[in-house]
């Protein structure tokens, strides 16, 4: 089967049964998207799938049919995407296990509310857990994206 991540086309050998996750770390080799629960409940293994945030630890590779967007397709380190900067202005990660899915909720969050109430925060990352309980400094870094986001940073 045929994948688009990242903006790279990717033949894989991979029966369709197998979690998109696992896929893309063993045989793509994107490490971006965390193991974190196994049953979508914690959001580490967050990526897009034409544009809409997913949790692939649960999602059949056979299901996608749709480009695939992980932390690593977002930016680089010469220009990273307006959250990356605003995680690292505002010290999000602690232990930063599960902040690539945290980042990748909070892009597709952006992309959809240009300027986030709390409550579009709380109802976009709900899904996403911090053991370290960084949620006060996630909401920050999530306002602050949608600042740099406007000055087009």
């Amino acid at each position: 089967m045929r994948l688009t991540v990242d903006g790279q086309s990717f033949d894989i050998n991979a029966d369709p049964d197998m979690p998109l996750l696992w896929a893309l770390r063993d045989l793509i080799g994107k490490t971006g998207p965390k193991f974190g629960c196994g049953i979508a409940a914690c959001g580490a293994c967050t990526v897009h799938v034409d544009g809409q945030p997913v949790r692939s630890c649960s999602l059949p590779v056979g299901e996608v049919s749709g480009v695939v967007t992980t932390i690593e397709g977002i930016g680089t380190a010469d220009r990273l995407h307006p959250v990356q900067q605003a995680w690292l202005e505002e010290q999000v990660a602690q232990c930063g296990y599960c902040q690539a899915g945290q980042i990748m909720s909070a892009v597709a969050l952006l992309d959809e509310v240009a300027d986030p109430s709390d409550a579009d925060i709380d109802n976009a990352m709900g899904g996403n857990l911090c053991r370290c309980g960084t949620y006060p400094k996630i909401r920050s870094a999530i306002k602050k994206a949608a600042a740099l986001k406007t000055a087009g940073l």
